[in-house]
């Protein structure tokens, strides 16, 4: 029997979308789209940092205003779920100097995701890649080491490693993915993702 990997996406599944949160706390509407809507992660932070640059704004903004949000309705205890019947790895997109204070609150499941260059003004002066496609490669590397991996998220950055899983599912997605990528079963809460998930497991799963 294969030991199994749930890999999970953070924004949009267990945590709101940062981004969006700075968008509506500054004003600043151009910083609104996310992965949900771009389905080209360079073009998307390209824009993001212009609009950064135009506004004034520095790390410090946008990391008061992820002081202030806290996991989506019922993320953590999904969580709890999950890593007691699966080895979970949260990949995303978002940056370690995002993250921290989420992941604290969602108990520090382990994380993959990216690294923003901050100059010495506090300036986001651009970004560094784990990996290109990072998703699809980490969720490939563990069927390489003869896991078998679930996988769970809502954007087009996510469809890559949703699509390379053993089975792979979309939670929450805007209706473009969902027309794009008809073979992915969508949940539309924890429970459903829960459901999908103990009928893809070769697996007794406890609650």
């Amino acid at each position: 029997m294969a030991m199994e990997v749930a890999c999970f996406d953070l924004e949009g599944v267990f945590v709101p979308e940062i981004w969006i949160a700075v968008a509506e706390r500054t004003g600043v509407d151009d910083l609104r789209l996310t992965t949900r809507d771009v389905a080209d992660y360079d073009t998307l932070m390209r824009h993001r940092l212009s609009v950064l640059d135009r506004e004034g704004l520095r790390l410090a903004d946008i990391q008061s205003v992820i002081a202030t949000l806290s996991p989506l309705p019922g993320a953590r205890e999904f969580l709890g779920w999950a890593r007691r019947n699966f080895q979970v790895v949260v990949l995303s997109d978002t940056f370690y100097d995002f993250a921290a204070p989420l992941m604290a609150q969602l108990d520090q499941p382990v994380l993959f995701c990216h690294n923003l260059e901050i100059d010495e003004d506090g300036r986001i002066a651009g970004y560094r890649l784990r990996l290109p496609n990072q998703k699809f490669h980490a969720v490939k590397a563990f069927q390489d080491l003869q896991f078998s991996v679930l996988a769970a998220g809502d954007s087009y950055n996510d469809t890559a490693m949703l699509c390379q899983a053993d089975a792979g599912f979309l939670i929450n997605p805007p209706p473009v993915v969902v027309e794009e990528f008809p073979q992915l079963p969508v949940a539309r809460s924890f429970d459903e993702l829960r459901e999908f998930m103990v009928a893809a497991s070769s697996r007794t799963l406890v609650d």
